[in-house]
């Protein structure tokens, strides 16, 4: 899949599809994640919307930062779309990059015409027991062990038990998971907790004024299935529930999921 450009700015590893004087459309990924997560559903996208695909902080290709709050991170995307001159953009984050996308459009609603979020949990009460690999991987004592000394092969086993279909895992997100250091990742986890404890995310959205795409998998692995029907009370917002469906649409499902995403984006034009 080709890009028409990368860049890097404000330490950030920006990819850019599409034609550029096309409406802007922002992918954000979750945590432990990267930019790559996306590759299935880039270039539908591509084809009607210069997408920009970030790696986050301490992610993929993007440097480490001090501090990994969510409000922080949201104010490094904002920095780095203003450098591009960008906005009003769509921005759509995957679970936790849904609550980055959603403290951008908090701090800079002139940045955010719009705004979808893929398995992004509402709130910590949500989030279901996680698969014995992850939780390994993430708890000492042996979390930092395993880290140091993870294989391709067990990288796509954490990719893939959060699914539930089976996926093809991008070789670039698996590159991209690679980078990430362990004491990153769990920080990363605890601000995240941190920013829907303070505030669940459907009372979040209700405080702000743009249309709301709310994707979940009926069968999602790391957050209740059934918590997506706490996104039924926010306004302009509609709630779509993918049949069969895990922690990552992009991946187990990428058409039904770049349909919805296209169909969104271009009734907010």
């Amino acid at each position: 899949m080709g890009h028409d450009d990368v860049t890097h700015m404000h330490g950030m590893h920006v990819v850019h599809y599409g034609p550029r004087q096309a409406p802007p459309l922002v992918l954000i990924h979750g945590s432990g994640s990267s930019g790559g997560s996306w590759n299935p559903v880039v270039p539908t996208l591509a084809d009607e919307y210069h997408v920009i695909r970030v790696d986050l902080p301490g992610h993929g290709q993007s440097s480490p930062v001090p501090s990994y709050d969510v409000p922080g991170q949201a104010g490094r995307l904002a920095a780095v779309l203003d450098g591009l001159g960008l906005g009003p953009v769509t921005a759509v984050g995957h679970s936790s990059g849904g609550y980055i996308a959603t403290a951008l459009a908090e701090q800079r609603p002139d940045l955010v015409g719009s705004l979808a979020l893929i398995s992004s949990g509402p709130s910590p009460d949500a989030l279901l027991p996680q698969p014995v690999l992850l939780r390994a991987l993430i708890a000492p004592p042996l979390g930092p062990l395993l880290w140091s000394i993870r294989s391709d092969a067990m990288l796509r086993r954490g990719v893939t038990a959060v699914c539930n279909r089976p996926v093809d895992v991008p070789d670039d997100l698996v590159a991209g998971v690679r980078g990430i250091g362990y004491r990153t990742f769990r920080t990363v986890l605890h601000r995240n907790t941190a920013y829907i404890a303070e505030r669940s995310v459907p009372e979040r959205l209700t405080a702000l004024d743009v249309p709301i795409l709310v994707i979940f998998g009926a069968a999602d692995r790391r957050w209740d299935p059934s918590s997506a029907h706490q996104y039924g009370t926010v306004p302009n917002a509609r709630v779509e529930q993918l049949p069969g469906v895990g922690h990552l649409p992009m991946l187990e499902a990428p058409e039904t999921t770049s349909e919805l995403l296209l169909a969104f984006a271009r009734a907010g034009r």
